[in-house]
């Protein structure tokens, strides 16, 4: 009976694993892509692991497998959410038909330090203040 547990659990996670081999296909931009990928793998690779983790039975194993599962839910996140920061910052378009852009405002998508023109405005007076034997 345990064996078609274990069978059911490693289906659903292949299935899984291959709906996010078909979100990245799909997809039409990269943070559409990287959300699919990363819920959907995860999830998929987690029953895999834990299903052979129930099989082998192992205290061993079972903790191995456990300790990967942490792993990947903890990293596969926040790496994905870096990935995707890292690109809007570089300017990867987002889809065209995307309806809500929350990064627009906040991010100064060209300029790598992140300084507008008014910081730069404001030390060019602070400088013209100074006598000419300090510039």
């Amino acid at each position: 009976m345990m064996d078609y547990v274990i069978m059911v659990v490693i289906t659903f996670g292949a299935l899984f694993v291959l709906l996010a081999a078909i979100g990245i296909v799909r997809m039409p931009d990269l943070y559409l892509r990287i959300s699919v990928t990363t819920k959907a793998a995860t999830l998929g690779v987690g029953m895999i692991l834990i299903a052979a983790a129930v099989y082998f039975g192992e205290a061993s194993m079972t903790t191995r497998a456990l300790a990967i599962v942490f792993f990947l839910l903890l990293t596969a996140p926040v790496a994905a959410h870096l990935i995707g920061k890292a690109s809007y910052f570089v300017g990867i378009p987002l889809w065209r038909k995307t309806v809500l852009d929350d990064l627009k405002d906040s991010e100064d998508t060209h300029s790598l330090l992140g300084i507008d023109e008014e910081d730069e405005d404001a030390d060019k007076k602070d400088d013209s203040q100074k006598p000419e034997s300090e510039v």
